[in-house]
């Protein structure tokens, strides 16, 4: 091989190197609602109009799914809603066009994932917190708890490509739903996550005891974050963890190895380096802190890794990993601690809604190497845009193979579909039948709730 020949080898190597380095990603997310001072209740809507069909009232909404693409390097796209939301596509000229895209659209304004969100098998769980008043004394219960929980969860399901709405329920707060972030671990296909555990220690006859909730100081249990794994039909956690560990946890993610990470929030005092991280005043990166857990025993291993180097808040947000780099963890977060001098020169918690002021929720996509623990900010996020669940596109779980709806293995899907799958709950012959395709509503077993989803999809062309 002659000089010439090997040097062009050499560089279309390097190119090919080069190229491969700077590859960039999709990320897509469930977006994480803010509040804004420039909306009336806080939130982003546009009222469309009252469907009479529907009888509803149709909202376009920031909420839904979203994308954001990130060259390799230092620049990263504004996130947009994809599926887009388009309003001409089902209102026009003063009047609805299209019912089923008009209550898609609408429907966005459920997914609200403040609690937790995951995509397992094709289906995007959310789960919200929530709060509801007793109608008679205007205290904060759950109907049928005691006087003391002010939470339930609402648990909603959607096809994770296109966002349709499956179902909606309400679960009880002591199923303790909340989470610093769910993951699926590939060497098991399980689903784990950090949980806030509460009120799991006490007995029934402590927690139905309203005279033991009457006292102001009393405690119902300790609380603090567990490793679980969750059962997503029973919607039911099982904690590995023998204890809690009561750091301010904010994600959660797993690698392609099944190894299992969270980052905590950062809030130590340190001083702004001139490489953009902070420091503490021994010269050692501040900040978030990352974690890695065993997920057999859930406890914490023990490893000598640095903080990442860049103050969080504390509260939920979104990373994951790629599954072609087990030690790079991308971390939408925010830019800041949430801390700063309020108006009268103090010290404290910046106020939630006067953002585009004060700076409390700029947020930044990140890079950590969980192999030494720090960060780099990749790039800022203009909107302060951020996500509760994020994965890089085309690597979620894909539905199970088949033909929803087509319940007789026609390669259809039609009215003769329903007839197969009434036959099949009445007499239990699931002969010529696919009972895959014939869960229609995703969840759970084979019931009338499945008949149910298939005519709606057979009338409006919507699952």
């Amino acid at each position: 091989m002659t000089k010439n020949n090997r040097f062009f080898i050499l560089a279309v190597m390097a190119m090919m190197c080069f190229n491969l380095l700077a590859q960039g990603l999709t990320f897509r997310g469930v977006y994480q609602t803010s509040r804004d001072n420039d909306y009336p209740n806080g939130y982003y809507s546009e009222y469309v109009g009252w469907n009479y069909t529907l009888q509803k009232a149709i909202f376009i909404v920031q909420q839904g799914l979203y994308k954001m693409e990130w060259d390799g390097a230092n620049d990263v796209t504004m996130p947009v809603k994809d599926p887009e939301v388009n309003k001409a596509d089902f209102y026009s000229n003063g009047q609805f066009t299209d019912d089923a895209k008009a209550l898609w659209a609408t429907n966005f304004n459920l997914m609200y994932a403040n609690s937790g969100a995951i995509i397992h098998n094709g289906i995007l769980t959310t789960i919200m917190s929530r709060t509801d008043l007793d109608a008679n004394s205007g205290a904060q219960v759950v109907p049928g708890a005691t006087t003391n929980d002010t939470t339930r969860f609402c648990v909603r399901k959607w096809t994770a490509d296109h966002g349709d709405l499956i179902s909606s329920e309400i679960r009880p707060a002591w199923d303790c739903l909340e989470s610093a972030g769910m993951a699926v671990n590939p060497k098991d296909g399980k689903v784990y996550g950090l949980f806030h555990i509460t009120n799991k220690y006490l007995p029934d006859s402590i927690l139905n005891d309203p005279d033991f909730f009457a006292e102001e100081n009393a405690d119902s249990t300790d609380s603090g974050y567990a490793i679980c794994t969750i059962d997503l039909d029973k919607m039911e956690i099982s904690q590995i963890t023998p204890g809690l560990y009561y750091e301010n946890y904010i994600t959660f993610a797993i690698n392609s190895e099944g190894r299992a990470f969270a980052l905590t929030s950062g809030g130590t005092a340190a001083s702004l380096g001139d490489d953009g991280r902070y420091y503490d005043i021994n010269g050692n990166l501040a900040g978030a802190h990352l974690y890695e857990f065993d997920l057999n025993t859930g406890l914490v291993i023990s490893d000598t890794r640095s903080n990442v180097g860049y103050m969080s808040q504390v509260k939920r947000q979104a990373a994951c990993f790629s599954k072609n780099d087990p030690n790079k963890m991308y971390w939408m977060g925010y830019y800041n601690s949430g801390m700063g001098y309020d108006n009268y020169g103090n010290w404290n918690p910046l106020t939630d809604r006067e953002w585009k002021t004060n700076g409390k929720y700029d947020t930044s996509l990140y890079e950590v190497d969980i192999t030494t623990g720090e960060g780099h900010r990749i790039a800022n996020i203009d909107d302060r845009y951020l996500f509760a669940y994020m994965w890089v596109d085309g690597e979620a779980e894909p539905a199970p193979a088949g033909l929803r709806g087509d319940v007789n293995n026609d390669k259809d899907v039609t009215i003769a579909d329903v007839s197969a799958l009434i036959d099949y709950l009445l007499t239990g012959n699931a002969d010529g039948i696919s009972l895959d395709n014939a869960n229609c509503n995703l969840v759970d077993d084979i019931t009338i709730a499945d008949v149910s989803a298939l005519i709606d999809y057979l009338l409006t062309g919507q699952w």
